[in-house]
Order: structure tokens, then C-alpha cells, then sequence
């Protein structure tokens, strides 16, 4: 499917004219596991597999590729098999007391282990990987990237939600058996709660943003042994958590 559609827009300003804008698109996918509908996402319609799978493994629904039985793509719906289980019956319970996708807990007891130390150098060359030709037609989205020691990309997942090509990265590493916990995640995004726990989940020592984290953020990666990087550029990087992570 294709990442634009192209839309005229009047542009007044001195005068009037016509311009035609390369706009990002986004659907809505309905992603059902063991029948339950566990969310709808707003997202870049592709890479659909990856999408649902490093959801369900940043969501903690499932730790590894191994748990799922079968995935289904049928148009926009997403339709998941896996192993029965506690997550899926806490869904089940939101869903029928009307809380409709929720599922955070702040005491929640993951913490991820890596003895790789991250060149700060290579984490801020690192920043050209973010840079898209969609973007720079629509200024309308989002990148992810999933980059090893050595300052080399070798996963990238773009979309409209920073969610979700955090999610698509994942997915495609755990396709790919890539080991995780020997890189690290550079994102276009904000870093809240929900971000750092994605990574945490995932075993991810170190997420690394050129934009702001929440407090949230701060605080769930203090908690869970997630360096977390922010407001990084080509002259100064900012370490708000576990700084032995990087050299």
C-alpha cells in the first residue's frame, strides 16, 4: 500500500493560490488474538506481520516468536493464535467491564540485563538513519531504528505512530533472531511510560531520542535498566538514566 496521497490545499498569504501536498496515510487496524479484538491501531498500512508481532511482544503479551501459532493478515485485520494465557484473559475482563485497552502497571517487575557499553559517538552519527524520503514529503511520521554497537542500522520501521514503528522494529529483529539485548533503539519520538516499557519488555538496554522524554519515561527506565538518551544531535547527547551504559 502506498505511504502518501497527494491533496490540494488554498494557500493565502500575500495572495491565493493552489498548492498540492504529499500527505502521510494512516488506517486503522483491528488486531484480534485468540478471537479477543486486543486493539485497533492507528498506522502506516505495512509491514503488518512485524506490526503484530513486536506489539505483542512490547506489550508483554507474549515473550518470544516461539509463542505464536499462526498469524493471519486479511485486509486490515490482523488476526493472531497463540497459547492461551493469563494476558488474554485480562483482556478479555477489561474489555467486558468496559476499559478498553489498558494495561499498565507501574510495578511491573522487568529489568533488562546487557553488558554492551554504547559509543556515545556512534549513538549520535546515528541520527542520519532517521531521515526518510517520506518524511521529507510529509513531515508526517515517525522512524525507528534498531542499530548494533558497531553504528550500523539493521532494522528500520517507519510509520505515523511512534508507537508503532517502535513495534514494527521489534518484530522484524525477532523475525530476523536478532539479538536484541546488543542494541540499541533510536526513535523519532517522545519517550513516555508506554515507550520505555516497549523496550524494557523487549530486552533493549538503551533507547535513544532526538526529541523529549516524559516523566514517565524517566521514570520507568530508571526502574527497568534502560539507558535512556534524549535531545541527542551531532554536538551534545543527554543521559537521564544509567549512564554505564554508555562510554
Amino acid at each position: 500500500m502506498a505511504y502518501t496521497r497527494n491533496y490540494k490545499a488554498t494557500e493565502l498569504g500575500d495572495g491565493q493560490h493552489t498548492a498540492s501536498y504529499s500527505v502521510a496515510v494512516e488506517d486503522t487496524i483491528d488486531l484480534f488474538v485468540n478471537g479477543v479484538r486486543l486493539a485497533s491501531i492507528l498506522a502506516t498500512p505495512e509491514m503488518l506481520d512485524e506490526l503484530a508481532l513486536g506489539y505483542l511482544i512490547c506489550e508483554g503479551i507474549i515473550k518470544s516468536r516461539k509463542e505464536i501459532n499462526d498469524i493471519l493478515i486479511d485486509g486490515k485485520i490482523i488476526k493472531v493464535e497463540i497459547e492461551p494465557s493469563e494476558h488474554i484473559e485480562l483482556w478479555r475482563e477489561l474489555r467486558s467491564s468496559g476499559c478498553v485497552g489498558i494495561r499498565w502497571d507501574e510495578n511491573e517487575p522487568i529489568h533488562v540485563y546487557s553488558d554492551v557499553v554504547f559509543n556515545r559517538d556512534v549513538i549520535k552519527k546515528s541520527l542520519r538513519f532517521l531521515e526518510s524520503d517520506i518524511y521529507k514529503k510529509t513531515h508526517g511520521t515517525h522512524a525507528a531504528c534498531l542499530v548494533n554497537d558497531r553504528g550500523e542500522c539493521v532494522v528500520k520501521a517507519i510509520d505515523v505512530g511512534r508507537h508503532n514503528a517502535f513495534d514494527k522494529v521489534v518484530g522484524r529483529a525477532c523475525m530476523e533472531e536478532i539479538d536484541i539485548s546488543r542494541h540499541f533503539l533510536l526513535s523519532s519520538g517522545r519517550q513516555s511510560a508506554g515507550m520505555v516499557m516497549k523496550a524494557a519488555r523487549a530486552g533493549i538496554p538503551l533507547v535513544a531520542t532526538k526529541t523529549a522524554p516524559l516523566n514517565t519515561g524517566i521514570e520507568a527506565a530508571e526502574r527497568t535498566g534502560v539507558c535512556l538518551i534524549c535531545f541527542v544531535s551531532q554536538d551534545r547527547l543527554s543521559v537521564f538514566t544509567h549512564p554505564e551504559r554508555v562510554s
